[in-house]
Formats: C-alpha cells, sequence, structure tokens
C-alpha cells in the first residue's frame, strides 16, 4: 500500500484522515495514517490546546492542520471587528431561524438562540495569521487549506517551515490555478463529499484533475469523496491518485466527538440521506438531510447569507439542538444534522478507528487481489 504520498509525509498508508476531533486525528496517525485536524472553528487558544494534546499522544508521529482561509468570505479586506461583523447578520434570517426553533418546540430566546450569537470570528485573514502562528508552533507536516487558493502569506510560511501545503479542489480550473499558486498536494473531492463540496463525481474529477496538471508539474493528487472502504481506496488508486483524503468515515466510530444523536441518524442512514444545502455555512456543503435543512430550501426562507455568517447565525443554534436531541427532545432531533458524505449509506455500525483501518487495509488488499487477477486472466 505504498504510494509516493507515504515518502512525502513518512506514512504506512496512502489514508488521509480529516476530523475536527483531535482522537480520531491521533488514532488514525498512530495507526500508520495520516491524522488532519480541521482547526476552522478554533481560536488560536483552543488549537494551542488541541495540538499541545496531539503532540503527547502520538509519539512523533507526523500528523497535519487544516485551517480555513476562504478566497471570499464578507468583509474580506474589510478590517472589520467582530461587532461589524455580526451587524451584518440579517434581522431576515434571525427571526427566522427563531421561528423554526417555535415550530419544533424549542424556545428561541435559550442559550445558543439566534439572538445570542458568539462574540468570537475565526473565519479572517487575521483570524488565518494567527492559528498559522500557533500551528507552525508545532512539528505537523502538513497544512491544508479550502475554499479557494490559500493566501500568499500560507503559502509563504509552508516554504519557511518546509512543510507540504495541500488545497482541496472540486473542479479542474481549480485543480490549475492550485498547482500555478505552488501548492504541493490536490485533493480532489468529489460531490460525493461531506462538508464543502462541487457537483463533479469523485470518479470522473480525479481523472481530469491528473490531466489538466499534468503540463503544469507533477502534484500528487488524493482522492476524495465517499470514500469509506478500503475497495474504493484502490478504485482510486487506479485513477491515478496517490492516495486518499477521507472524513465522514471517522464520524461513527467511538472516538469521535459527534452529536450522540446524529451519530444514531448517520449510522441508519442511506446513501441518498445526504443534500448540497448552504444552510449550515453560506456555502454548499454535504449534510445530513433534516428539518433544518429541508427549511432553508423551502419556499419560505429569507435565503442564507454569505460566509462567514451563516456560520456565525447557525453554529451556536445546532450545538443548542444537538444537546436537546440527546435529551430526548422531537423536535431537536428532527432538526439535527451534521456534515457527512454519500459514503454515510456503507457506515452502518460504531466502531473504532484502528478496526476501521484494519478493515480498510484488508478490503484494500481484496480489490487489489481482484485486480492482479483481472490483469494476469
Amino acid at each position: 500500500m505504498k504510494t509516493p504520498i507515504c515518502d512525502m509525509l513518512g506514512i504506512e498508508l496512502p489514508l488521509l484522515a480529516f476530523s475536527h476531533c483531535r482522537d480520531v486525528v491521533a488514532a488514525v496517525t498512530n495507526a500508520g495514517g495520516f491524522g488532519v485536524l480541521g482547526a476552522s472553528m478554533h481560536t488560536p487558544e483552543q488549537l494551542e490546546h488541541e495540538l499541545a494534546w496531539i503532540d503527547d499522544h502520538v509519539g512523533g508521529r507526523p500528523y497535519g492542520a487544516d485551517i480555513l482561509v476562504p478566497e471570499k468570505f464578507a468583509g474580506k479586506g474589510q478590517g472589520l471587528d467582530a461587532a461589524a461583523i455580526h451587524a451584518m447578520i440579517g434581522q431576515q434570517q434571525r427571526d427566522f431561524v427563531a421561528a423554526l426553533l417555535e415550530e419544533h418546540g424549542i424556545p428561541a430566546d435559550g442559550p445558543g438562540g439566534p439572538s445570542r450569537l458568539p462574540t468570537a470570528v475565526t473565519i479572517s485573514d487575521q483570524a488565518g495569521e494567527q492559528l498559522l502562528d500557533v500551528a507552525f508552533r508545532h512539528p505537523i507536516k502538513l497544512i491544508a487549506s479550502a475554499l479557494g487558493t490559500p493566501p500568499a502569506f500560507m503559502i509563504e510560511r509552508a516554504r519557511q517551515a518546509g512543510v507540504p501545503i495541500a488545497a482541496l479542489v472540486g473542479a479542474r480550473e481549480h485543480a490549475i490555478k492550485q498547482v500555478n499558486a505552488g501548492v504541493d498536494i490536490l485533493v480532489a473531492a468529489g460531490t460525493e463529499a461531506g462538508g464543502h463540496c462541487g457537483e463533479v463525481t469523485t470518479m470522473v474529477l480525479v481523472p481530469e484533475v491528473i490531466e489538466a496538471i499534468r503540463p503544469i508539474r507533477e502534484v500528487p493528487v488524493l482522492a476524495a469523496g465517499g470514500i469509506v472502504t478500503g475497495r474504493q481506496m484502490a478504485a482510486a488508486i487506479a485513477l491515478g491518485a496517490a492516495g486518499a483524503w477521507t472524513g465522514s468515515v471517522w464520524l461513527t466510530t467511538e472516538e469521535a466527538e459527534t452529536a450522540p444523536y446524529t451519530k444514531q441518524k448517520m449510522i441508519a442512514a442511506t446513501s441518498r440521506d445526504t443534500i448540497r444545502s448552504r444552510s449550515r455555512t453560506g456555502k454548499p456543503s454535504r449534510q445530513l438531510k433534516s428539518d433544518w435543512t429541508a427549511a432553508w430550501e423551502s419556499d419560505k426562507s429569507p435565503g442564507t447569507l454569505p460566509m462567514p455568517l451563516q456560520s456565525l447565525l447557525s453554529e451556536p443554534v445546532m450545538r443548542r439542538i444537538d444537546a436537546l436531541a440527546e435529551q430526548g427532545n422531537p423536535g431537536a432531533q428532527e432538526l439535527a444534522t451534521y456534515w457527512v458524505g454519500q459514503g454515510v449509506g456503507l457506515m452502518n455500525k460504531a466502531t473504532t478507528v484502528r478496526d476501521v483501518i484494519y478493515e480498510m487495509a484488508q478490503d484494500f488488499a481484496e480489490a487489489a487481489e481482484r485486480l492482479a487477477g483481472a490483469v494476469s486472466d
């Protein structure tokens, strides 16, 4: 299971795991893969705490960090403070959320309601630079970015630290732009992926990206989007990818911090129970269908806000919904959702990270044998 990405990152398996949960990151790294901590919602203090914990639990094995610095977002380049950004959140959207909660038997004025928004804004150029300062104080072996070309300061910091920089792409033109900007690794994320994704399927996107960048320079491409089994990893490598970038498959593991009721919904879900929706961040991202996503897609919706305004509105509310859903509140259970890819239809049991990796490795080996047999025949 050795590919060029293994040599570049010093890992045994060409399997990268994106997770907001430090326990998952450490467990994947310790099992021979490469954990990547999603830090887009962290303050610098929180990120310092999380990375220090990972350092203490991986014994020097390699891991990375993913810091979201979108190419476009509300207030970009305007030097706005948190109060000014919060003032941009429309009253129509606040009222819509309050009414949605009331319809589901949840008082709108409780903790995490639309009138009690967070004071911190974690998506801005300044916030990105602060998070990079923290990340590069730790022995990370990869820095990743999504939603556009990484800003120049991010690429320069990575170069200075001798750390490869990865970028997520959802279309061939994005890949060309990223390679010309100087990124070291491309993550070709198909529409099957959980979180932010485009409209092209992984099966089409991976070879399209590889062919598009070939005339420019050689850059390893990781396949992403719905990959939860070893046979899918084998298929990705057969397409020319150097490995797999995964995320959803870790959400139902014992180590994951996924809200308990949402984890149950994922285990019971099929691949058709997800939707690309702007309801969580303001940009299209795949998540579980729920009354929350349905409401924002309905004729009654005032329309979503641009990033980061939609996130500032939705995230406190969703944390409250998660807590109430775990307590058995039926309205909250109908609203509960989280980012997950179409591979959720294959995620039908709760298990450990180590068991997931073992099963993926075994499944990969069996798929490779079938392919070798087909070639020899």
